[in-house]
């Protein structure tokens, strides 16, 4: 049976960059009275990373299993390449879900099967010869680092190797679209870090779009393009990775980044007061250029000079990211001085408060 949808190709990537693979328009799926869907609307283009952070039971597990039609929104639009799903039955689903890869939080092997099996079954399920399938499974086993271990079994390998041969079993049947479903988040840090690196290098090799589930920040900061922040069933922020860590607008985006960021040192904030006595403490959030240099003019541009608190500059789709908490001298105008210089450098400046003994 030929496919209704199209074939994904790596060699496409540059031109077909802005093609959405995934579209959802108003999307709102309801169990009962509870809204877990709400009125989303998102957009997932082709070649790229979007990953969609949120809480528990913020609604990222039900929006993928719209996606994969194991659910059905109450109303709204789902495309997939093109192709609106929310009407199709269940077999006209069958060619979708060839065309959308799932790895999982636990791997989902089959124990008694060896890794070769196992990476083989979509294509045997399929109909592909014995022969076909298990050459399909070793160019993948190759592909993400198991060539060594096609005749073992799941029972013999380490999380990460489980979690590659899940990668490779998402891959078999050539997908437009990888979910990835909190694949990490049973793992090790270094092991979470190398599959991370492994998805990096499939999705530039093979032009493959991916759509990575996560409640952590810091998978979204190694992997991501775009991020869009997911809380109560709705879309509540969105943007190129950097800019939403530069700037996050809503409270549960703070919240979800407090991890990472820097935070105003607790000896420091536990001193802080209103009133206007001692040294005054600044928050300064800035991006672009402007970033690694930004103290540097600081200096030259009050008299009375300031205290770096605690922060830096880290570096996110190759642009400069900053946070600074600042100590200025309350003499004259250096704390009035102080904000008017960064916020002409494009800054977003915060009076926290005053230390008292540092005037």
């Amino acid at each position: 049976m030929t496919s209704p949808f199209p074939q994904a190709g790596g060699a496409e990537q540059g031109e077909n960059r802005r093609e959405a693979v995934v579209r959802l328009s108003g999307v709102h799926r309801h169990f009962g009275d509870t809204p877990a869907i709400d009125g989303v609307s998102l957009t997932v283009h082709k070649g790229e990373i979007l990953g969609l952070i949120g809480r528990s039971g913020a609604g990222k597990s039900t929006l993928i299993r719209c996606l994969n039609g194991l659910e059905r929104p109450d109303r709204g639009s789902i495309k997939i390449e093109g192709r609106e799903i929310t009407g199709l039955s269940e077999e006209q689903l069958q060619p979708l879900r060839r065309r959308i890869g799932m790895i999982f939080q636990h791997f989902n092997l089959l124990s008694a099967k060896t890794v070769e099996e196992n990476v083989a079954l979509p294509l045997k399920i399929e109909g592909w010869s014995t022969e076909k399938r298990l050459a399909r499974a070793a160019e993948l086993l190759d592909l993400v680092g198991l060539s060594g271990k096609a005749r073992s079994y799941p029972s013999a390998l380490s999380g990460g190797q489980k979690q590659r041969v899940g990668i490779a079993r998402a891959l078999a049947a050539g997908p437009a679209l990888l979910l990835s479903d909190e694949a990490t988040s049973a793992l090790d840090p270094e092991t979470t870090a190398a599959i991370l690196e492994l998805l990096k290098d499939i999705n530039a090799k093979l032009g493959l779009t991916i759509l990575l589930i996560t409640h952590e920040m810091e998978v979204i900061r190694s992997i991501a393009d775009r991020v869009a922040v997911i809380d109560a069933g709705r879309i509540v922020e969105e943007g190129p990775v950097w800019s939403v860590f530069a700037n996050p607008r809503t409270a549960i985006t703070q919240s979800l980044l407090s991890g990472i960021r820097p935070h105003l040192p607790q000896h420091v904030a536990a001193r802080l007061v209103s009133e206007p006595v001692g040294e005054v403490v600044l928050g300064v959030d800035l991006s672009g250029p402007d970033a690694g240099v930004l103290l540097a003019g600081l200096s030259g541009a009050l008299a009375g000079g300031f205290r770096l608190i605690h922060g830096g500059v880290e570096h996110i789709q190759q642009q400069s990211v900053a946070r600074f908490f600042l100590g200025i001298p309350p003499a004259s105008d250096g704390p009035a001085r102080a904000v008017a210089y960064l916020e002409r450098h494009g800054a977003k400046v915060e009076v926290l408060g005053h230390v008292p003994g540092h005037d």
